[in-house]
């Protein structure tokens, strides 16, 4: 049976106003976020006042290349990469920038905050965003564990290593580093945004 024009809009308003099905609508994807306060210098690594931020399931699932979405997130949030590589195995940090690191592949122990610090696992889709001054290295990992890595603009990274003799100068190196403008996973909310800027 033919409907008539009036009828037919009727019958759309009708519909316009019915709930959809829940399948209609994209779900957030979950992203977790933890910290970690390594603030205490051991031997020539000063560490930071400020958290290191692990944020995991960063890379949502069926991503064609891991690495180009973590490149694109970074970039998109004002964090340029600079590299692709895993963790040196020596400790090591940068007195003048914060560092995030984007795991694309693999997994691998991390020991952040000096000779004697925290081991931590990392895997695939995990970021880590470390402040200015904290110590890592990589104690172990798989054949295929690489990471992305990115600053915030305009910054070369100076590398340091574990000298106690250069502590206190790189100590006051840090102190002046500036809080990034934005969060290289959340962009301008969330993460570091809340918990650096509250410190």
């Amino acid at each position: 049976m033919p409907v008539d024009r009036r009828r037919f809009v009727t019958l759309l308003g009708v519909i316009a106003l019915m709930p959809l099905p829940r399948i209609g609508f994209a779900t957030p994807r979950e992203v977790a976020m933890e910290t970690l306060l390594i603030d205490k210098p051991s031997g020539g690594v000063p560490n930071n006042r400020l958290p290191v931020m692990i944020y995991h399931r960063v890379i949502p699932p069926n991503v064609a290349d891991n690495a180009d979405y973590l490149e694109h997130l970074f970039r998109s949030n004002g964090w340029p990469p600079q590299w692709r590589y895993p963790v040196y195995t020596f400790t090591h940090f940068y007195s003048n920038t914060h560092e995030a690191l984007g795991v694309f592949a693999g997994s691998a122990t991390l020991q952040l905050g000096g000779e004697k610090g925290k081991l931590i696992e990392v895997k695939t889709g995990d970021v880590l965003l470390l402040p200015a001054g904290i110590g890592h290295k990589q104690i172990s990992a798989d054949e295929d564990f690489m990471l992305v890595g990115a600053y915030p603009p305009q910054v070369k990274a100076d590398l340091c290593h574990d000298e106690p003799s250069q502590l206190a100068a790189r100590t006051k190196a840090v102190s002046a580093v500036p809080l990034p403008a934005s969060d290289p996973v959340t962009g301008h909310s969330e993460g570091s945004m809340i918990t650096w800027h509250t410190k």
